[in-house]
């Protein structure tokens, strides 16, 4: 007997719009399969499963935090000729910090002060002290460290992802981004098609309706819904029949069916009013801690790709009064990062779940204002934890001064490659050609990191 092949997404498109019926592309939709040219980047059976990433937007101070550098109070507010320690702007001598550090875990990896829970789990964190990055400045550093080019047209990291290995769970998206309108789109899917960006969510609201605007439609039910869908999507596919390729128009089709889908997972997934108030009590009652809980339970129902922002803007930038700031900062931070690491494990999901921590750079050892640091491209601080990462590790140093990356130096292209090399993608052949070549996330750069990996 012979088996006719299933249709193609195109096909059942023009299908649809060529008047054969009513069609729900639902399950088509998820069903697609990648291109031999994706499955062949493609690895089963990886270390990781899901990617929580913690973005500091800002820079957050390293030798403040993870990277203790004596140096800082024994050349304090001098300025020695033995370095080079000129920024993009006019800055003053050595700022000393204001925080001592203590050696946590059985690792003894030294931590600041501030950061207490973290220092109580750092035996399942691998601090990376010798990142660098290529440019100073927010916004193409930021660019940098989500898309791996300074380009906002770039796809980012999640794209990439979601592109590579689609979502676990057909019901919600595969790549969830809880950041601010002020934080910028770092959840685009750049020349990658549209279906592939990020679904932003507002991170300040604790209740899904309010959350996701027009979660639910009131007036109508389920099943009159779902006409009204299908046949908007028979429509949409005499659109796309007539019109070719159209990424665009794709997403949108995707994204409609999506969001039908979504009002019934959405809302158990997004509600972390359903938890415990012990579990709430432990994230702590903020937005912070809020968007870790969501982001657990995000990751345990199956999202690939959740991206947390700290705090609308740049809280982390600290040009002026950091001593203050990061007190006022950090409680919270970390609370939410080590209840989120010592939740996944209690559950099981630390090991299939690679949490990654950090900023675009970090800060500078010189003052600037007198109580403030500038921009550091050239070193800084970034952890990973679960997703087969090794724990208790401090790889990398930067030299006395906490400036400069001088051992065993890690860029963004590095980091991304082994990101991807967790999540079972080979970085040089997760490919999508564009405007007659192929591009990668990294580029002609990048190597995986396999001293860090367990």
């Amino acid at each position: 007997m012979l088996i006719s092949p299933p249709p193609t997404r195109r096909q059942a498109l023009a299908a649809a719009g060529s008047g054969f019926g009513l069609l729900s592309l639902a399950g088509l939709l998820a069903a697609e399969k990648a291109p031999p040219g994706r499955t062949s980047a493609i690895r089963p059976n990886p270390p990781a499963k899901h990617v929580i990433f913690l973005f500091m937007t800002g820079g957050p101070s390293h030798m403040d935090l993870f990277d203790p550098k004596p140096a800082l109070q024994k050349f304090a507010g001098q300025r020695p000729k033995t370095v080079d320690l000129r920024t993009e702007r006019v800055t003053k001598g050595i700022l000393a910090s204001p925080f001592s550090f203590r050696r946590s875990g059985r690792s003894g990896v030294q931590v600041s002060e501030l950061l207490p829970r973290l220092g109580a789990v750092i035996d399942d964190i691998c601090v990376i002290r010798s990142m660098y990055t290529f440019n100073p400045t927010h916004t193409p550093a930021r660019n940098l460290i989500h898309s791996g080019n300074i380009a906002v047209t770039r796809p980012t990291i999640g794209a990439w992802l979601n592109y590579g290995l689609g979502s676990e769970n057909e019901n919600l998206p595969g790549f969830v981004a809880l950041s601010h309108p002020r934080s910028g789109k770092l959840w685009r899917s750049g020349f990658l098609p549209s279906k592939y960006q990020g679904t932003r969510f507002s991170p300040d609201e604790t209740a899904p309706e309010k959350m996701i605007r027009y979660l639910k439609n009131p007036s109508q039910d389920q099943a009159s819904q779902r006409q009204q869908l299908d046949l908007l999507q028979q429509l949409n596919g005499v659109h796309l029949a007539q019109r070719g390729t159209d990424s665009f128009l794709e997403g949108r089709i995707q994204a409609m069916e999506t969001a039908f889908r979504m009002q019934f997972a959405a809302s158990d997934a997004f509600d972390i009013r359903k938890e415990p108030g012990s579990i709430r009590e432990q994230y702590g009652k903020n937005t912070f801690g809020n968007n870790c809980l969501l982001a657990r339970r995000l990751v345990e129902r199956g999202v690939r790709y959740v991206q947390v922002f700290s705090g609308p803007g740049q809280p982390w930038d600290d040009h002026h009064d950091i001593d203050a700031n990061l007190r006022k900062r950090c409680p919270d931070i970390d609370r939410g990062c080590a209840t989120l690491l010592a939740d996944l494990k209690q559950r099981g999901l630390l090991d299939e779940t690679l949490v990654v921590w950090g900023g675009e750079f970090g800060r500078t050892p010189v003052s600037e204002a007198g109580t403030g640091r500038d921009h550091n491209p050239y070193g800084y601080t970034m952890w990973l934890a679960g997703g087969g990462i090794r724990g208790g590790v401090a790889h990398g140093a930067t030299d006395e001064f906490g400036f400069r990356a001088v051992e065993n130096r890690v860029n963004i292209h590095d980091l991304h490659a082994t990101l991807l090399h967790q999540m079972g993608i080979d970085h040089e052949k997760l490919t999508y050609r564009f405007s007659g070549r192929d591009f990668r996330l990294t580029d002609v750069h990048g190597r995986v990191l396999h001293e860090l990996i367990a």
